[in-house]
């Protein structure tokens, strides 16, 4: 079986994360990783692939330091990597992302699945699963708490949750599919897996390889806008209430107030 797992880069979410002066992200003034939520994407894999045949691919798109997020699934088991590596990508939205990443599997051929995360953890919206199932045109399946693929290949089946009940959903193959954090414990890169991941081949593409018009992506194209961003104003010192007997009214108001209550 044949795996596409699409990965992102994304700034740490520890650090003093700010945006560019046009509105977009600042990537470069804070240190990135592979997205955490993405890296259940990629242990799901190796698990599948670890059970039977096939192998995993990496895809992902955006700048240089991209690659650092190619590097760590590498380093956890990932057989190769594919970079969309251009100039035009950057401020693309979800739009212009799934379109690209639909171009970069569709090069690749011959996937049987391909697997996401739940969401990235700098966008947090959770589209980009169902745009591109919708670019494939495969079947999506979305949220898997538990995955399994059969024996043969031709089906997966995912178990849902949410804070009411769990509901089971089946799709054939070639299919997408994203996973939650409640799906498996993402392995650590071992010693060994960290050596062998620096001979395993990562192809670039630009995109012009994969026929998209620039005039699709980046800033320019994005179906929304970041009109004003500003700082969060620090925490401010808490207010200290003297419980004489009303300190539950006290409590109570402080929550009205806030229509917390």
């Amino acid at each position: 079986m044949n795996i596409v797992v699409c990965v992102k880069y994304v700034p740490d979410a520890q650090g003093d994360r700010t945006f560019e002066p046009d509105n977009t992200t600042d990537r470069d003034g804070v240190d990135g990783l592979l997205s955490e939520l993405d890296e259940y994407a990629v242990e799901e894999a190796l698990k599948i692939v670890e059970a039977g045949e096939g192998e995993v691919t990496l895809l992902t798109m955006g700048p240089d330091d991209a690659a650092t997020a190619l590097k760590k699934g590498l380093q956890m088991g990932a057989h190769k990597g594919v970079h969309v590596l251009d100039d035009a990508i950057a401020g693309s939205d979800s739009v212009a992302t799934s379109l690209v990443l639909a171009q970069a599997v569709r090069k690749i051929g011959d996937v049987d699945l391909v697997l996401t995360g739940l969401a990235s953890t700098d966008g947090v919206m959770s589209v980009v699963p169902a745009m591109l199932a919708e670019r494939l045109e495969l079947p999506q399946v979305t949220f898997a708490s538990e995955l399994t693929v059969d024996a043969d290949g031709r089906t997966v089946v995912i178990r849902r949750d949410n804070e009411a009940y769990s509901e089971t959903v089946e799709a054939t193959l070639p299919a997408v599919v994203s996973v939650t954090d409640q799906i498996n414990e993402p392995r650590y890169p071992s010693f060994k897996g960290i050596m062998a991941a620096k001979k395993k081949p990562v192809e670039t593409w630009d995109l012009a390889e994969l026929g998209v018009d620039p005039a699709q992506v980046g800033l320019a194209a994005a179906w929304t806008t970041v009109t004003q961003a500003e700082a969060r104003p620090p925490r401010a010192a808490g207010e200290v209430v003297t419980d004489e007997g009303e300190g539950g009214a006290a409590l109570a108001q402080f929550l009205a107030d806030r229509r917390l209550a």
